[in-house]
């Protein structure tokens, strides 16, 4: 497939507005903002519309989560498919089924064990949407730009989700639970429109997927356990899943319990809203000073110390700091978010050419579970050490991470193989 944009040479630096000149990504980025909008209005509401009916703090936990977990297991079952059916089908599909569900939600009272798993079974079939859209973008732009990409999807998701955070706030205090839910349905109708008009019609073949039925052969929940198993089967793939998935899941572990540490220390109300913003607002200075700023094998030489700059500043709150220097500490950590751009390409060229959805599907799902799962875990820590040691204890096991990848010795070529066999 020929990208749209000027394809950017090996390891020439690229910029935003190359990136968003390929009208396909374009498409992908805007609708997935809107997306992500919506998600973070659908997962709040819908957990306070649980807490309104039950008056369960721990139901009400449960109905924020339980999107998360349940991922994996779609796509170790039906992540083949990103691959096997037309991108466009799938990714219309995706926002078609959420809305769905958004407006089954709003409209028809069930019971809270009943929403729930409606909302599990549709977390389910979310990293197939996902892994197709993320495939898409992977072949819509070369080199630098995808990297680029990843940037501005990651730096657009952290400013959507704050967004439909503040978004649901307001809506819930002035619409109440259950017509909040119907305007998140209206963003993922909106989502749905405008992939089905201005989205081209493409076979999975024409974008380097396999062609052929979803059936296929052998049924497409064996093609995803067989694909998962060859993917974390090989030795460089898995190394790149784990350093994708464990410094984040163990910072959101931490990020978790900065309510608690605040009520801990009794710091003035509101205050713990301030340190929790602090993280997303490193993430994205951190994603915009490294994506724009540094050259292709400059980041990636940068990974180590990045994801250890993630992890240092969060030992610090084994001391119990105050507001200032809590706030101070949580910003550097999110800095060191950036680290992932380093690992784009490297991740990317390690993927078989026909099993890219599904990869994209098992690391975003991985990711997501791991994030629901690392929480609960420090949690745990935290009854027994405090909350301050707990997030302690994070930042360290994020600093042990960033040693274990320094003992990787990646190879010192930077320039792609994928962009050596597409000529670029």
């Amino acid at each position: 497939m020929t990208p749209t944009a000027e394809p950017v040479q090996g390891n020439q630096r690229a910029t935003y507005r190359e990136v968003l000149a390929e009208p396909r990504f374009r498409l992908l980025f805007s609708t997935r903002a809107v997306a992500i909008t919506a998600d973070a209005l659908r997962i709040t509401t819908f957990s306070v519309l649980v807490f309104s009916s039950t008056g369960s703090a721990l139901l009400s936990a449960v109905a924020f989560g339980i999107g998360f977990i349940p991922q994996l297991f779609g796509s170790l079952l039906l992540g083949s498919l990103a691959d096997r059916l037309p991108p466009r089908a799938l990714i219309t599909g995706g926002y078609a089924l959420t809305c769905a569900t958004a407006l089954l939600l709003a409209l028809v009272r069930m019971p809270v064990a009943a929403s729930l798993c409606v909302v599990a079974l549709l977390s389910l079939a979310t990293p197939v949407f996902h892994g197709a859209s993320s495939r898409l973008v992977a072949q819509s732009l070369e080199g630098d730009a995808y990297v680029l990409g990843r940037s501005l999807n990651n730096i657009a998701g952290a400013g959507a989700q704050l967004f439909g955070l503040a978004l649901g706030g307001a809506a819930v205090a002035a619409l109440g639970p259950r017509r909040a839910l119907a305007v998140s349905a209206v963003l993922y109708l909106g989502c749905a429109l405008a992939i089905r008009i201005r989205l081209p019609w493409l076979e999975p073949a024409e974008f380097g997927g396999t062609a052929g039925s979803a059936g296929g052969d052998g049924g497409a929940v064996r093609a995803s356990l067989r694909g998962a198993g060859l993917l974390l089967r090989g030795r460089t793939v898995r190394r790149l899943m784990l350093a994708q998935w464990l410094p984040v899941a163990l910072v959101a572990g931490a990020e978790g319990l900065i309510v608690a540490y605040a009520g801990e220390r009794q710091f003035a109300p509101g205050w713990y809203a301030v340190l929790m913003g602090c993280l997303p607002v490193g993430m994205l200075v951190g994603d915009l000073l490294v994506g724009r700023l540094l050259r292709p094998p400059t980041r990636e030489r940068l990974v180590v110390p990045l994801i250890a700059l993630a992890g240092l500043p969060l030992i610090g709150f084994a001391a119990e700091p105050g507001v200032g220097v809590s706030s101070c500490l949580l910003l550097l950590s999110g800095l060191g978010y950036a680290y992932g751009l380093g690992l784009q390409r490297p991740f990317l060229d390690a993927l078989p050419q026909d099993g890219q959805g599904q990869a994209f599907a098992l690391l975003g799902s991985g990711s997501m579970t791991l994030q629901g799962v690392g929480p609960v875990c420090l949690g745990a820590v935290a009854a027994g050490i405090g909350t301050g040691g707990a997030i302690a204890l994070a930042g360290g096991a994020v600093t042990l991470t960033a040693s274990w990848i320094l003992t990787w010795h990646p190879p010192t070529s930077t320039v792609p193989a994928r962009c050596q066999k597409h000529r670029c």
